[in-house]
């Protein structure tokens, strides 16, 4: 008998562990079956980068490809394919979000990018996957713009269980947490049901250590670790406050479930820094990690003993101080989180035209082999 995953501690903790990958590959192989059994992995996320990715690299889809009539487009194609894919990986970690009462045992699937700066079109393309995917553990990824948090809004208020991603900043996410929070009251005080809604607040970690660290100059000790002090604060200052006092209680008593902080872009970028740093550094009650495989493998394999308490919280003086010193050495953090947020859209964007292309070559190949 292998040996308990040094995941299965973490999630005793109160943390998930969702996996970042979620294609056909990893579904049809049993992949994610054995995640969900021996890593206690109860969710995922898919996005457009990973499904071209699966599309090239494998020939799982090359019978959908070769069978579409050449009158259907890249795009539809593509969001067949894509649907199937979601529904069996929310079928498989169904049994979570049965056992959780809802609270766990969800797979995002990703709206457009161009649609995150309008409110209207991004609502209704959320109801309209939400429908396609037919699956009560389905998230739907609503971007974290401007425009993307009166769309959260909106749909949390309608009933939707939402993935907010693309979060840099600690006062995008604030403004995140404080539009779940009146949306789930407005449904309160309608007399609505609040219990069958779940939401992640997707904050991502290594990209602004990336960031920051072109800005410092070589060998400062703030290098690598302006990333996780941003996400400590983001639970310490937004998170555990909004999740507390009056207006939260009433929700808990109506069955509300807390919109968990999600640590999303935590495989190092840098390979100075250990495999395991936005992991090691951040595991906390109510929140969700999600692992692309080299970071879930490199975790599971460390020699470390398993961990057995949360980290979260730890030196969270250390990080205000951490990021104090990074603005006092001329680097402006807002800035950053602000150029994230762009390029953010942008890449997502930029993922989708891909995808499409992957697509239009392989289906081009089957055509004529």
């Amino acid at each position: 008998m292998s040996p308990e995953s040094r995941w299965t501690a973490v999630a005793a903790l109160g943390q998930s562990v969702w996996y970042d990958n979620v294609a056909r590959p990893a579904l049809a192989g049993g992949l994610l079956a054995q995640l969900v059994d021996h890593d206690h992995v109860t969710g995922g996320t898919s996005n457009p980068s990973i499904f071209a990715k699966a599309v090239l690299d494998s020939d799982l889809y090359d019978d959908e490809l070769g069978a579409a009539p050449p009158s259907d487009s890249d795009a539809e194609v593509f969001e067949r394919c894509w649907i199937e894919d979601i529904q069996r990986a929310c079928d498989l970690v169904r049994p979570v979000w049965e056992r959780s009462g809802g609270r766990d045992g969800y797979i995002s699937i990703e709206e457009e990018a161009d649609l995150a700066f309008e409110v209207e079109p991004a609502v209704t393309r959320a109801h309209e996957l939400r429908a396609l995917v037919d699956r009560p553990n389905v998230m739907v990824k609503v971007p974290g713009t401007d425009a993307g948090v009166e769309a959260f809004r909106r749909l949390t208020r309608e009933g939707l269980s939402i993935n907010m991603t693309l979060l840099f900043s600690r006062e995008r996410y604030r403004q995140i947490a404080e539009a779940y929070v009146a949306a789930l009251s407005e449904r309160v005080d309608a007399g609505e049901d609040v219990s069958a809604i779940a939401s992640v607040a997707s904050f991502f970690v290594s990209r602004i250590d990336v960031q920051a660290d072109e800005r410092l100059p070589e060998g400062s000790p703030l290098r690598g670790r302006i990333a996780v002090a941003n996400a400590k604060l983001a639970y310490a200052d937004v998170f555990l406050p909004t999740h507390s006092g009056p207006a939260w209680e009433r929700l808990a008593a109506a069955g509300a479930h807390p919109q968990r902080p999600l640590w999303a872009s935590t495989g190092g970028k840098n390979p100075a820094y250990s495999p395991t740093l936005y992991i090691d550094g951040l595991i906390g009650e109510n929140t969700v990690t999600t692992v692309p495989d080299a970071t879930l493998d490199a975790f599971r394999d460390a020699p470390d003993p398993a961990p057995d308490r949360f980290t979260v919280l730890d030196d969270v003086d250390r990080a205000r101080a951490d990021l104090a010193a990074l603005a006092e050495a001329g680097v402006d953090l807002d800035a950053i989180t602000a150029d994230l947020e762009r390029a953010g859209v942008q890449q997502f964007a930029g993922a989708y035209a891909e995808m499409l292309e992957a697509i239009a070559r392989k289906r081009q190949r089957i055509a004529v082999s």
